[in-house]
């Protein structure tokens, strides 16, 4: 006989603390991926009801479907079917949501990648867990907002027990990112649009017309404008100007060498 699955924790909480709403996570995106998807997100929400309910078991009623429709449509904020953790969190009420402080604290994706290329220092779109205090007191201090010393000791270990899943002392640029506001993170728009480094060599060679090795800002804006095109996505002057100013605090003196754009465009870093 199969073990009945382990009760989903905290559900019927009024407010979580930061560590109740990691054992959520890790409950319902079981396989670990970063996302709650598909099955896991359908149990996710009859557990939700549930535990909201305080019933018995909710019906598999006709209006399931619609139900978690209009749940998806309110929360998902990036309307790509999954919830992610920064989306769950505004599900879920945490007593401290510190990621959702930590959004407000974060001015723009700007400052956020300033502070990223200052501890990447070999470009590999990771760093290590032990700079991650480091990088986030920076970005606060950017931000130029006060914090204390356990405050910074607390956000430091939460966020290394939400981003290094496989614990292996590294954090990835496309997961960290997820501290950013969704509308400011450029980093999530360029999710469905990842390219294989043979797209992207062609690419970069392609906008490198004088075959530097690196792009400047103009030829940074067409590529990305063209980016979107082939993708059929949407894109105003205003977010474009954001994006290129966000990837472009990566360059070195209005340089952006192959290995900075790659970390932002490929869907794995480069190892």
């Amino acid at each position: 006989m199969a073990s009945p699955q382990p009760q989903p924790p905290y559900l019927h909480l009024a407010e979580l603390t930061a560590s109740q709403f990691l054992e959520i996570w890790k409950h319902f995106d079981a396989d670990g991926n970063g996302y709650i998807e598909g099955k896991e997100l359908e149990n996710f929400f009859q557990e939700l009801e549930k535990a909201r309910k305080g019933s018995g078991m909710m019906s598999k009623s006709d209006n399931f479907g619609e139900k978690m429709k209009e749940f998806m449509q309110k929360y998902d904020k990036n309307s790509d079917g999954k919830i992610e953790m920064a989306e769950l969190a505004q599900i879920l009420p945490t007593e401290e949501n510190f990621l959702l402080c930590f959004r407000q604290h974060v001015g723009s994706s700007t400052e956020f990648m300033e502070a990223w290329r200052k501890y990447d220092t070999d470009r590999s779109g990771y760093i290590e867990a032990n700079e991650l205090k480091g990088f986030l007191s920076d970005l606060l201090k950017k931000a130029n907002r006060p914090y204390d010393e356990p405050k910074l000791q607390e956000y430091t270990q939460t966020i290394l027990r939400m981003f290094d899943l496989n614990g292996d002392g590294k954090l990835g640029l496309s997961e960290m990112s997820r501290l950013l506001p969704v509308q400011e993170n450029f980093l999530l728009k360029f999710q469905g649009m990842k390219l294989t480094s043979e797209e992207f060599n062609a690419i970069f060679t392609f906008y490198d017309k004088d075959g530097s090795g690196y792009i400047d800002e103009n030829e940074l804006d067409a590529l990305l404008k063209d980016l979107y095109e082939k993708n059929k996505k949407e894109m105003n002057i205003q977010q474009l100007t954001t994006y290129r100013k966000s990837v472009m605090s990566l360059a070195e003196a209005g340089k952006l060498y192959r290995k900075d754009l790659e970390i932002v465009l490929c869907s794995e870093p480069p190892m």
